[in-house]
């Protein structure tokens, strides 16, 4: 019998339980959640409350189970990190976002399995470089990211990279660039949540949102721009991988459009039906030397690679999730 179980490592966080529901919908998949679920009042078990799964792993107990269960475990979905751009222990980065997942690789090349991980744009530093998502060695090491969360994630991918080119890779290893996904099931990343969440309470009680100035010329105040991409999507491409097979390298994922944030905000009340009021506030003179005003990724290697469906516009994506989750009683996927 072929191996089955798909592991989710993160799987109870905001992307890992989007991925989590999409494949559970799928009656032939079988899977397996490791995370950290935390106090129960933080709601983080909410987010895999709705969807079936056979197993749950504390992180620390990973490897004794794939000791034991891992001739039944057909690919690793490796989502788990420390996602947060601002943590300031260096060493709890690298244990966690380099240093797991350089053996979750070794142990998918060993065993022959599938390998699927979230790598970051954050891996592209200030964006003056571009996001060119050329996976060769040299453009993988030119990267420069801005902190130690973006770092870990580069060296990571250069490392697979590395592998692969000495003929030690796993039968698929595939790593995607997330660039800046919102959508349901986020609410327990707290400051780490996206825009959209952070707006929400502001909006829904018909106050003004806030957004920065912008302190360089010829971008105005709000017209900063970022990719933003749903989650839904994100869980779809995942979703597809699986399917697809070995479809092998670091990819883009984002929507392939920038928008700005005066746009999202803006899309947020319409879809709450409310008026737009936006209030433009000073930027911490901590953040205004190193402020990304720009990204936006580039698909054509993962369009090229054979994914074709198409991604929610912003407008789409936020009046999705306001209408199914934001303002629903029930905000889980």
């Amino acid at each position: 019998m072929s191996p089955r179980l798909i592991l989710v490592t993160g799987g109870a966080g905001f992307i890992g339980s989007n991925i989590v529901a999409e494949l559970a919908a799928d009656p032939d998949l079988d899977i397996v959640v490791c995370d950290h679920l935390r106090a129960a009042a933080l709601g983080k078990w909410r987010n895999l409350a709705k969807h079936p799964i056979v197993d749950f792993i504390p992180p620390d107990d990973l490897f004794a189970w794939l000791a034991g269960r891992g001739a039944d475990v057909a690919t690793i979905i490796h989502m788990g990190a420390v996602s947060s751009t601002t943590e300031a222990d260096a060493d709890l980065i690298m244990s966690t976002n380099f240093a797991l997942s350089r053996d979750l690789f070794a142990w998918c090349a060993a065993k022959g399995r599938r390998l699927i991980w979230a790598s970051s744009g954050a891996t592209y530093g200030d964006g003056s470089a571009g996001f060119d998502d050329e996976d060769d060695l040299a453009s993988l090491a030119a990267l420069r990211p801005l902190n130690a969360y973006g770092w870990s994630k580069a060296l990571f991918d250069l490392h697979a990279a590395r592998e692969a080119a000495r003929g030690r890779a796993p039968r698929q290893w595939t790593g995607l660039k997330f660039f800046n996904v919102y959508g349901p099931n986020e609410a327990h990343k707290g400051a780490m949540a996206s825009v959209i969440a952070q707006m929400w309470p502001d909006v829904a009680s018909g106050a003004p949102v806030k957004l920065f100035r912008s302190y360089k010329p010829g971008v105005p105040d709000g017209g900063q721009k970022r990719d933003f991409i749903y989650v839904r999507d994100v869980a779809r491409a995942v979703a597809w991988l699986l399917r697809a097979g070995e479809v092998n390298g670091v990819f883009n994922l984002g929507s392939g459009a920038a928008r700005t944030f005066e746009d999202l905000a803006r899309a947020l009340f319409k879809a709450a039906g409310r008026t737009s009021s936006i209030d433009y506030v000073e930027m911490p003179a901590n953040l205004r030397g190193r402020y990304q005003y720009f990204t936006q990724a580039r698909m054509e290697r993962l369009r090229a690679a054979g994914y074709v469906e198409p991604f929610a516009s912003l407008e789409e994506g936020v009046a999705d999730y306001v209408e199914s989750f934001l303002a629903a009683p029930d905000p889980y996927r």
